[in-house]
C-alpha cells in the first residue's frame, strides 16, 4: 500500500477551498477597519480601501465607506465610480433605498444589518446580499455577504 502515502500527500498539498465569508466574517472585517481607523486615522483608512488592501477585500467580501451625514460615498474597493457620490435615496432592483436605511440604522442603533440586492464582484450578477453597518465617528463602515 505504497500509494496510499502519495495519495494522502497529494490531498495535503491541495490549497484549502476558501469557504463562503459569513455574517461573523464581515462583522470581523468591519471591526478591523474600526479599529484601524481608531489607530491610525480616517485617511489612512479610506487610503487602504482604495488601494483594494487585502485586509479590506477578499472577494465578495469587503469593506466600503460612506459619510453619515452626507451620504456621500468616501471609499469603494470595488466600485470606485460611486465615490464621491450620494447615492442615498436611488433603490436597488427591488427598489428599496437601502442607503437610506444604512444611514438611518447606524445613526440609531450605530451598527446592525441590512438586506437589499447588490451586483456581486465575484459572480458579476444582482444577488440578495446582507450588510453589517458599523458607526465610527461620522462614517459607516459596511461590510457585506451575498446570501445564497
Amino acid at each position: 500500500m505504497k500509494t496510499l502515502p502519495l495519495i494522502a500527500a497529494a490531498f495535503l498539498a491541495l490549497p484549502a477551498l476558501a469557504a463562503e465569508p459569513n455574517e461573523k466574517d464581515a462583522i470581523a472585517m468591519a471591526e478591523k477597519g474600526a479599529a484601524f481607523i481608531k489607530a491610525n486615522g480616517q485617511d489612512a483608512f479610506l487610503k487602504k480601501i482604495i488601494a483594494k488592501d487585502p485586509d479590506f477585500l477578499q472577494g465578495a467580501l469587503y469593506v466600503d465607506v460612506r459619510d453619515i451625514k452626507t451620504g456621500i460615498v468616501l471609499a469603494h474597493p470595488v466600485n470606485p465610480s460611486i465615490v464621491g457620490k450620494d447615492l442615498t435615496d436611488i433603490p436597488d432592483a427591488s427598489g428599496k433605498k437601502y442607503r437610506r436605511e444604512i444611514i438611518e440604522l447606524a445613526a440609531k442603533k450605530g451598527h446592525g444589518w441590512v438586506d437589499y440586492q447588490y451586483k456581486n464582484p465575484v459572480s458579476g450578477k444582482i444577488e440578495p446580499k446582507t450588510t453589517y453597518i458599523l458607526r465610527v465617528g461620522d462614517v459607516v463602515l459596511e461590510a457585506g455577504i451575498y446570501k445564497k
